[in-house]
């Protein structure tokens, strides 16, 4: 009965032990398979450091294939040293959890990875050998560091910045302190033309208190008796002007600078500069008053002497021998000099004190170059000069006419005086673009380049024009700079050293 019974068990156990089996060769097959298809490279290593097994992934990151790698040390992709330090402390510390070594690749740049270990034991827990998996964590090293350098670079830049603002802080301090200190006024307004900052200097001129100013539009400060003055000179917009004169009576003069503020190409406000021009104005009008004290006082005494030489020289005193004669010519010649000299001067007084202009009345100017070719018809012919009037129509003009016959014979006579035995002179009186046209062409000895700037200066006379004529006041092209442009006209030149000079003068047809 036994017997039977054992017999009749005996098929479960083997098909449960069959069944087990094949189980176990599903799971081998499951685990070979996970083995092989983990992404992270693993390997199996033996106590003396050889691989005997490693997955795909594995292949992958040291760049052997297994054919190449099993059966060889870990030092092979790891070097002898650490090779021996990852068996060591697997077997005797115990597993390894993130630690970052240096992985040799066959034939490609190291790498940094971080190690896995996990000892393997037999049935009586001796450990036979380990498992050892990688992570690749070079680009995480590279990121890193890019960020480790990039954040010193920021931390770098943030010190650069912060060591930039403190000398931008300086530099701004020590800007105020210069515009504080400064002996102009200096106001500067904004794009949208709001005061933005003052000086005390300018306090001091408008007798003001700054604080309450600023933010204010330049038409709100208009209400301000001083500024209201400003206000009418620069306008709204606030214009350019240069050395420009802002007059409070004779107490305060103001020379006036607006320039325009821009940033490349975008106007950001403007900068006004006062300049106190008091002590300069009331000097100069101290000279001016003492020339024309001065010239009147000796104008006296030149007329007496003229009148009494010329008597003597028509012989209203008695006759007179040759050589007295030649005595008495150079003495009236020369006080004729001193009395055109002393008109000059008074000339120069009455433009300065803008008392030039007196007497308008019709002025016929084609005549008045004709009277002067009259009375220039000597010495034309002595030096045999080649004279060219051409003319057109031209209107009578309302014109101060002994002022403007002064311009001309200046004119004139310079192309007289400075146009060499033999040479030309062209003179062109008309009309262009409705105004009286007048020119006066010679083929003298020009202007030097360096010298043209001063031209219409006071007592300028050039290099070249003092060796042909050594005497002269150099105030006659002054003079004839300032009827032009009494009478509303512009007068401008050209010239060439050695090659002669053209004047050119225009005047309204239309006051």
């Amino acid at each position: 009965m036994v017997k039977n019974s054992l017999k009749r068990e005996n098929p479960d156990q083997e098909r449960k032990i069959a069944v087990l089996l094949e189980d176990l060769s599903l799971l081998e097959d499951y685990v070979h398979d996970l083995f092989t298809f983990y992404p992270l490279p693993v390997c199996f290593v033996s106590l003396s450091g050889i691989i005997l097994e490693l997955n795909p992934a594995f292949e992958e990151i040291s760049n052997f294939s297994s054919q190449e790698i099993i059966g060889e040390k870990i030092s092979k992709i790891f070097g002898k040293k650490e090779g021996n330090e990852i068996i060591r402390k697997t077997v005797l510390e115990g597993p390894i959890l993130g630690e970052e070594k240096t992985l040799f690749p066959n034939q490609k740049p190291p790498l940094i990875v971080q190690i896995f270990t996990k000892p393997r034991e037999d049935e009586e827990g001796r450990v036979i050998g380990f498992f050892l998996g990688l992570f690749d964590v070079t680009k995480i090293k590279i990121t890193e560091e890019t960020l480790k350098k990039t954040q010193n670079k920021l931390l770098q830049f943030l010190e650069d910045l912060e060591i930039a603002r403190k000398r931008a802080e300086e530099e701004k301090e020590k800007t105020f302190d210069i515009i504080n200190n400064f002996a102009d006024g200096i106001l500067v307004f904004d794009e949208e033309k709001r005061l933005t900052l003052l000086n005390p200097k300018v306090e001091e001129f408008f007798r003001c208190r700054g604080q309450g100013l600023i933010g204010k539009t330049i038409w709100e400060l208009s209400s301000s008796p001083y500024f209201s003055s400003l206000v009418d000179l620069l306008g709204r917009e606030i214009r350019e002007v240069s050395r420009e004169e802002l007059s409070f009576g004779e107490n305060l003069v103001l020379e006036v600078i607006s320039v325009a503020l821009k940033s490349g190409n975008k106007k950001t406000g403007n900068l006004i500069i006062l300049h106190d021009v008091t002590r300069e104005k009331t000097v100069e009008k101290l000279k001016t008053e003492f020339v024309s004290l001065s010239a009147h006082q000796l104008r006296t005494p030149l007329s007496a002497i003229k009148w009494t030489l010329k008597m003597l020289l028509e012989g209203d005193l008695g006759e007179i021998t040759p050589e007295q004669r030649e005595y008495l010519e150079k003495i009236y010649q020369s006080n004729e000099r001193m009395i055109n000299l002393i008109n000059d001067l008074l000339n120069v007084t009455r433009i300065e004190e803008g008392r030039y202009i007196f007497t308008l009345s019709p002025t016929d100017l084609e005549k008045i170059v004709e009277n002067f070719l009259v009375f220039y018809k000597d010495e034309i012919k002595k030096k045999n000069l080649s004279v060219d009037f051409s003319k057109e129509k031209i209107p009578v003009l309302n014109l101060d006419q002994e002022k403007i016959s002064l311009a001309i014979q200046n004119l004139l006579e310079n192309a007289i005086k400075y146009t060499l035995p033999g040479g030309k002179i062209k003179i062109f009186l008309g009309q262009k673009e409705g105004n009286v046209f007048f020119s006066v062409q010679d083929s003298g000895i020009g202007i030097p380049e360096s010298q043209k700037e001063r031209i219409f200066t006071k007592f300028f006379r050039g290099a070249n024009a003092i060796r042909i004529e050594t005497e002269g006041s150099g105030l006659g092209l002054f003079i004839t700079k300032n009827i032009i442009e009494a009478h509303g006209g512009k007068i401008w030149f050209e010239s060439k050293e050695g090659k002669g000079s053209t004047f050119y003068f225009t005047l309204p047809i239309k006051p």
